[in-house]
Order: structure tokens, then sequence, then C-alpha cells
């Protein structure tokens, strides 16, 4: 039998350029317990960053979340997700080009698709070009090497962790105050 205590933990993977920043934002949000770096839905049995970089594997950088959702919504995580990256930027963050770069949600379950669709429908109307952001259910999904985890935490002064991971975590702060742990 599951409790209760369980049923309210939920995972979701988010796909937004850099690993990096995502995971350094998602480490400071109140109620997300865990946020592991990796690579998803791409179509190759396996994949290592090397093989990432070249951009033909059909993978995307990803951070894999688990969060309460007793203590954060999924609708809030999608929020400060769309805050720290830009959804209408296809396959490209900023200086990060390629479809390892996409924007993309990647579900856990068909409910999840679901809760998803509806809210990107309900927030695609507040954005003045078109969201590109990938919606569907998580597919090969696998951790990225153990250098890759924690990385902005271990290197924060490293060229980029100063010049594109700060200013997303110093946004992350400044806007969403409220759910910084």
């Amino acid at each position: 039998m599951t409790s209760p205590a369980s049923e309210a933990i939920e995972t979701i993977t988010l796909a937004g350029g850099c690993f990096w920043c995502l995971e350094a934002v998602f480490a400071e949000v109140r109620g997300v317990l865990e946020v592991e770096n990796g690579y998803s839905n791409g179509h190759t049995p396996t994949i290592d960053y090397e093989r990432i970089c070249r951009g033909d594997t059909g993978y995307a950088e990803v951070v894999r979340l688990q969060f309460d959702a007793r203590m954060i919504p999924l609708e809030q995580v999608l929020e400060i997700y769309f805050a720290v990256h830009d959804p209408t930027s296809l396959n490209r963050q900023g200086g990060d080009v390629g479809t390892q770069y996409r924007s993309g949600i990647y579900c856990e379950n068909e409910a999840q698709l679901q809760r998803v669709q509806h809210w990107l429908d309900s927030v695609r109307p507040l954005y003045s070009r078109p969201v590109v952001t990938e919606v569907a259910l998580v597919d090969r999904y696998q951790p990225a090497e153990p250098y890759h985890q924690q990385f902005f935490a271990k290197n924060p002064t490293q060229g980029y962790c100063l010049a594109v991971a700060a200013p997303k975590v110093e946004k992350f702060r400044k806007t969403f105050a409220q759910w910084q742990k």
C-alpha cells in the first residue's frame, strides 16, 4: 500500500538549454527534493556528453526533478521553468544552439501529460511569439556523468556558470523569493 506522502512525490523531466542552468535554479526551489542532470528523448540506445554535443542523437540535456506536490504544485514548477528559459526559442537557449538545447517537458504518465498540456494551453496567449516547447512522455532517460551533477554548486566561479547559470539563479531568487529554500 502506498502512503499519501509517497503519492504526493512527482517526477518530471525538463529540457531548457544547458542542464547546469536548470539544475542550479531547481536546487534552490522549496519542495524540490532531488535534481538530476541527464539526457532524454533521443533515438540512440545510449548517450553520453561527447555524443550529445554532436547534436545528432535526438537527445536533449535535461533535469529530472522529484518534487513534493504538497509543497509545490506542478504548475508552479512549470511557471519557474518558463521564467528561467525561453520557451519560444527553437533549439536554442542563448549561445547554446542545437536540438540538444531544445525546450521540452517530458512527463511520467498520461495524466501528467494532460495536466501539462492544459497548463501550456493556458499560458500560450501570454507570449508574443509561439511557444515551441516540446511536450511528450519521457523516453530513454539516462543520468548524465557524475561530473555534471551539482555542477553549479561545485563550480560557481567557472566561466559558463558566472555568465549564464548565475543570472538565471538570480532571476529565480528575485522573481520567486517565496519559493526559495
